[in-house]
């Protein structure tokens, strides 16, 4: 049985429900300015029919153990913050991608960090992976930045990685193996 729900002092990453569908909606909406550039399910004309289709695909990928989505929420508050996850597992190689975001306006506040720390604990304690992966187009520096002060190790940058609006764009890939969590995260 998975835990459902990992904390640390100030945030709680936690498996989505659907009583997080407005609460992930208004995120998405208030922060498609600077989300959109870097992750194309945000953008303009983004609907609440899309977030609840995602609701109803994400619970079945939990279920299926395909990929694990989690709410980041404040500890204290319980207020939706952004989301995170480990999502293109390979079990056969023990590999997973991590990918995180946080709201516009909780943005620089270290909850990317403390939320992709929470969830590469979870892939490597749970889904005992032995390789997490975090891939992101060259001009996102929030990304890159969140994935240098988890200690995730540089890899390279690979030419016309991902697509966005259509547009090839470079990519950083990181990754991360369960010994940096001894080198790298005080918990």
């Amino acid at each position: 049985m998975m835990p459902e729900q990992l904390s640390d002092n100030s945030i709680i990453i936690r498996k989505f429900d659907y009583s997080d569908i407005d609460p992930l909606y208004e995120a998405v909406r208030e922060s498609i300015e600077e989300v959109s550039k870097w992750l194309p399910w945000c953008h303009p004309e983004y609907s609440k029919r899309e977030t609840i289709d995602w609701f109803n695909f994400q619970a079945d990928a939990w279920f299926n153990a395909r990929e694990f989505n989690f709410a980041v929420v404040e500890k204290n508050t319980n207020r939706f913050i952004g989301g995170c996850g480990l999502n293109q597992i390979d079990y056969s190689n023990k590999l997973g991608n991590l990918g995180y975001w946080i709201r516009s306006a909780d943005a620089n506040k270290g909850y990317a960090t403390k939320a992709a720390k929470l969830g590469a604990c979870f892939g490597f304690e749970h889904l005992k992976l032995n390789r997490i992966e975090i891939l992101m187009a060259t001009g996102n520096t929030a990304s890159k930045r969140v994935a240098e002060k988890i200690g995730a190790h540089p890899e390279g940058i690979l030419r016309n990685r991902i697509l966005l609006h259509d547009v090839p764009n470079d990519a950083y890939l990181f990754s991360l193996i369960p010994d940096d969590m001894e080198k790298h995260w005080k918990y």
